[in-house]
């Protein structure tokens, strides 16, 4: 009878969201991992293992790690926002948060989080990703092949973003697997895997927390399994090592296992989005891509105005690459959103479940709700956020102004109650500095109200949402409310004025011309160019 043939492959998602895109502290390395390894094992009575609540870990960040506080919770955080939840779940939670009226009591209900020991220490070691200085990309058959390029990233943009080169991906769990193994063995055996690991055995919640990253199926089928599943399963026994006996796994055959399994190589497609050009390059995976690896690749999108609401964007990790002078709008609930190396233009994102990152991007407007922000090497970009978490300024970034969420559109509530999004609490103001060095206080600033103006979407759709939700903090709020009073002042003044019937016909020839010259000096006039009338009796919308 002919050998299953398991076909295993690196997960992409704690790379693209939980890999921090700056160089880790330097006591997140392997030695001191191993060291906290074994210290979480010796006080598994105390909070510790197999699951290790926000007091514990502070302690051992803090006191042992020396890390500040705020950078502590940030990794914890960032672990727990990958661990699968309901949207019900996430949104109880925010509840619990918002209700809390100091933030003695917000720490009291984060003392009761707690994680996956194990996978957290593999989520920790991770962070090298954007330390390790990596070898190039394995020849061969690798995930996904080479020779399928339908999505895949230049050259020169993956290597500025290792988080989204699934070949990194691969080759650091095949650089690391051994150190990434080491972690998972129990005290006793990881002193004496600093010698040999050769007599080495790993326990079966080891292998289970190694699916953390690493997922399989077998002979080619569309079902995935967890790691755990397939090194179990009978005829397995003999590559894996594992022992019925002890319930454990025999190092030396584990690592050879899945360093021998063969990588999967997805079937790709190209799926144009409405608007696209030949110049621009825009793409996704199949749908037999399981949930987490799903992606849509935009790039070299140059002065257009696109849209698009659909099943085809839903739950995707979304990249977005050099493009310039365009305003595009993803109206769909998403999964993650990096927007790279793109200049001059607006983007209107539908809720993220995770993490929105821009890098290198210069004079862009981002208009979202969105688990989390981060941004790197960018310049002059506003950004108008509603998050319930704290904005994360990194390295490199200039001339960066916070904003208030300001738009809405039909679905958006009812897409922010499927991505688990609530209106509070809301950081949008409170970014954090991670930034080790060159680090300028002033590289941030927030949008003054007399400057605010609510963004209007240009599309019409089915859904219920009528304002902005949560509406506008009291300032942006009262800016706004003398704005459309002065409005109204002078439209009465207009009305009052007693025109001719030729003065009212030059006075709105004037207007016109203001407003003309209004939408050239602001863009928009771009946009407008380049929106599709819809049909006659037809409704316009997104998609």
């Amino acid at each position: 009878m002919e050998q299953p043939t398991v076909s295993l492959w690196v997960k992409m998602e704690p790379f693209i969201v939980g890999a921090l895109q700056i160089p880790p502290p330097s006591k997140l390395s392997m030695h001191f991992l191993r060291k906290m390894s074994t210290y979480v094992r010796m006080r598994s009575s105390e909070g510790y293992y197999p699951y290790l609540f926000w007091p514990m870990w502070r302690h051992i960040a803090c006191g042992k790690l020396q890390l500040e506080k705020d950078l502590a919770w940030l990794y914890f955080e960032l672990f727990d926002s990958l661990v699968e939840r309901t949207s019900e779940q996430r949104l109880g939670w925010a509840e619990v948060i918002s209700n809390c009226a100091t933030e003695e009591e917000a720490e009291k209900q984060r003392n009761k989080l707690s994680v996956d020991t194990l996978q957290f220490l593999l989520f920790l070691y991770i962070q090298q990703l954007n330390k390790v200085s990596l070898k190039t990309s394995l020849l061969g058959d690798e995930w996904p092949s080479p020779r399928s390029r339908s999505f895949s990233l230049t050259e020169e943009s993956t290597n500025q973003i290792k988080n989204w080169n699934d070949s990194y991906h691969e080759e650091f769990v095949q650089n690391h697997l051994q150190d990434l193994l080491e972690l998972l063995l129990d005290p006793d055996q990881l002193t004496a895997s600093l010698h040999s690991t050769h007599d080495s055995m790993v326990s079966s919640e080891a292998v289970r927390a190694l699916g953390f990253l690493i997922k399989g199926c077998v002979n080619k089928s569309r079902t995935v399994h967890s790691l755990h599943k397939l090194a179990l399963w009978q005829p397995l026994h003999s590559k894996t090592g594992y022992s019925k006996t002890s319930k454990t796994f025999s190092f030396p055959k584990l690592e050879s296992w899945l360093r021998s399994g063969k990588k999967l190589s997805w079937a790709q497609q190209g799926t144009v989005i409405s608007g696209a050009t030949k110049r621009a390059k825009i793409a996704c995976n199949t749908d037999m891509v399981p949930s987490g690896h799903r992606i849509v690749v935009m790039s070299q999108v140059y002065k257009q105005t696109m849209a698009k609401s659909s099943s085809t964007l839903e739950d995707t990790h979304v990249k977005i690459h050099r493009c310039c002078e365009s305003f595009i709008y993803l109206l769909s609930p998403l999964r993650s959103v990096t927007i790279e190396k793109c200049r001059n233009s607006t983007f209107v994102l539908g809720p993220v479940r995770t993490v929105v990152h821009l890098h290198s991007c210069d004079n862009i407007k981002v208009i979202v709700v969105c688990h989390r922000l981060s941004l790197s090497k960018t310049t002059n970009c506003i950004l108008h956020i509603l998050t319930p978490t704290r904005p994360l300024i990194l390295l490199g970034n200039q001339a960066i102004t916070l904003a208030p969420f300001h738009t809405h559109y039909p679905m958006l509530e009812d897409h922010m109650g499927r991505s688990g999004l609530a209106t509070v609490p809301n950081y949008w103001d409170n970014p954090m500095l991670v930034c080790r060095e060159n680090c300028d206080k002033d590289v941030f600033k927030l949008l003054q109200p007399l400057e605010f103006y609510p963004f209007v979407v240009p599309f019409e759709m089915e859904g219920d949402t009528t304002e902005i939700p949560g509406g506008l903090p009291p300032a942006y709020q009262k800016a706004q409310s003398q704005r459309e009073r002065r409005i109204r002042i002078w439209q009465k003044t207009v009305k009052k004025a007693g025109l001719t019937k030729d003065q009212r016909k030059a006075f709105q020839v004037l207007v016109e011309k203001k407003f003309s010259e209004w939408l050239v000096q602001t863009g928009n006039l771009q946009q407008l160019d380049s929106l599709e009338l819809p049909a006659a009796g037809s409704k316009q919308a997104a998609g």
